[in-house]
């Protein structure tokens, strides 16, 4: 039996459930909770295993990360639930359709991918590598985090956005992030895009490198239905960079007719 993991929740209505990156935490979805709350939306948002106060998981697999989801969506006793996945937590959002595929009534995926590559991949070590050096130099994740996030925003980000995802990854706790990068190495769900049957919308920054447009682009193709966006001058935390911008987009493909999506 999963451990329920830690959540903020605003509002009344359906729910939308969001899942953070492996640099975020509940509050990097604080604009989005409010809008969503604003707008109808029951808006909740979750802290990953090991992330915020919610307990970790042994191991730290995404098998594990998405029966913690599903432990969480049961006890908000909801239909089922909006799921919306930035990064590793649109890693997650997959895995739980994948494996729960009736909870979901629809599908947010943003900067992010259906595999991350080969756990023995060159570049795969190169981006752990890069990821962990400040730690392995005995830097807190304050440090990294003053390092990291100007290089994985764009140049039309909202310097407050900016900010909150660095206040966000200052907080995380270095050995979950740690283990959060490895489990990011296993994941591949490429052979599920065709069997996601829930409308999607798939997300893009115009200069995200982490997750650029051209593989969500292929991700959009595979998943059948599906509507791709991209929002122009963003890079990776969209949702953070361009708040208005990604909270419409977002909104507007929720109040579509279900049967307009398909």
């Amino acid at each position: 039996m999963s451990t329920l993991p830690t959540f903020t929740t605003l509002g009344a209505g359906p729910t939308v459930l969001m899942l953070h990156g492996v640099g975020g935490g509940h509050l990097a979805f604080a604009p989005q909770v409010e809008s969503l709350a604003s707008s109808g939306y029951r808006a909740v948002a979750w802290d990953m295993p090991g992330y915020g106060r919610s307990a970790p998981i042994e191991p730290y697999t995404f098998k594990g990360l998405a029966e913690s989801c599903i432990t969480l969506i049961e006890s908000l006793r909801c239909e089922n639930v909006v799921l919306l996945g930035h990064s590793m937590g649109g890693m997650v959002a997959q895995e739980v359709v994948a494996r729960r595929p009736h909870l979901v009534s629809r599908l947010v995926l943003c900067g992010t991918s259906a595999a991350f590559g080969e756990p023995d991949g060159e570049w795969q070590r190169q981006f752990i590598a890069q990821r962990t050096a400040a730690l392995n130099e005995g830097q807190t994740m304050a440090q990294l985090a003053e390092k990291l996030v100007p290089q994985m925003v764009g140049p039309g980000s909202l310097p407050e956005g900016v900010r909150l995802a660095t206040h966000c990854m200052s907080q995380v706790n270095p050995s979950t992030y740690r283990r959060a990068l490895e489990a990011m190495l296993t994941f591949d769900r490429r052979a599920n895009l065709p069997q996601i049957h829930v409308p999607t919308l798939l997300v893009a920054g115009e200069h995200d490198r982490n997750a650029p447009p051209a593989l969500m682009k292929k991700m959009a193709k595979a998943i059948i239905g599906s509507t791709y966006l991209e929002l122009p001058g963003i890079g990776h935390l969209q949702n953070l960079e361009a708040p208005d911008e990604f909270d419409a987009a977002v909104l507007n493909f929720l109040a579509l007719p279900r049967q307009l999506l398909h």
